[in-house]
């Protein structure tokens, strides 16, 4: 194979690498809308209750003035949560300061239901001031994909933690999880491309795109794993460059 038919498969890859990471930000936004839809359904439910009452009611200016009063705060909880998606499923033309806690709320929120059915352990250390230029859309899909990661690695009764931590001027974010770990003869291969142990359930593109978006922000992604019984598990961190001053 000649330095030319290297080279166009080089430019081929990059291209192929881009297309796959757009294709994996538009399946997060398509969870976030999901998420959406999930909060959303409450506040609507109240607002239909809240205009029937009132509307029962029409002869008591009173109350009537009660229910309008209680239904205005259902519609501003469906003002902030709409806002609030769709502030995170944009696309950033630039980086921007950003509580990194946000997210990490804003990922564990996507994955709630699932946490909630398998009756998953969460443990959760996410103390707010710990600010980093990121482009949001793309440090959600990380964080998201190392949480996707630990659920699926887990039993129905098993832990995740996340945490956040200042050291040395980097945030680290470290997602950990008590599963099956991954085995020794995996471990230089899990950030390679179309790499998975999931069969059929995974594609092994999770994690290659996940270190090409820290890489693009100047951070490093790593992994620790072990697969004794009783003690087994995994933890992911990610080192960003935390920004020099915080924001509240």
């Amino acid at each position: 194979m000649d330095v030319a038919t290297i080279s166009g498969l080089q430019s081929k890859l990059g291209l192929l690498a881009d297309v796959l990471q757009k294709v994996e930000e538009r399946a997060t936004a398509g969870q976030l809308a999901l998420e959406m839809i999930h909060e959303i359904k409450n506040p609507l439910e109240a607002l239909g209750h809240l205009t029937y009452l009132a509307s029962q009611e029409a002869d008591n200016p009173e109350k009537v003035r009660k229910y309008m009063l209680l239904a205005e705060e259902q519609m501003m909880t469906l003002d902030h949560v709409v806002g609030q998606t769709l502030g995170f499923a944009r696309s950033s033309q630039a980086p921007k300061p950003i509580d990194l806690a946000i997210l990490a709320e804003a990922a564990l929120r996507i994955h709630q239901r699932t946490i909630d059915t398998r009756k998953i352990r969460l443990v959760k250390d996410l103390p707010q001031g710990l600010v980093a230029e990121v482009y949001r859309g793309e440090i959600l899909q990380v964080i998201s994909n190392l949480i996707v990661n630990a659920l699926d690695a887990l039993p129905a009764d098993g832990a995740v933690c996340i945490r956040l931590r200042k050291r040395r001027g980097e945030i680290h974010v470290i997602v950990s999880d008590n599963g099956h770990g991954i085995p020794t003869e995996h471990r230089d291969e899990i950030f390679q491309p179309f790499f998975t142990t999931k069969a059929d359930r995974g594609t092994g593109l999770g994690l290659a795109l996940s270190r090409k978006i820290i890489e693009h922000h100047h951070g490093r992604i790593c992994m620790q794993s072990r697969v004794h019984p009783g003690r087994s598990g995994t933890i992911f961190k990610i080192c960003l460059p935390a920004k020099a001053e915080s924001i509240c």
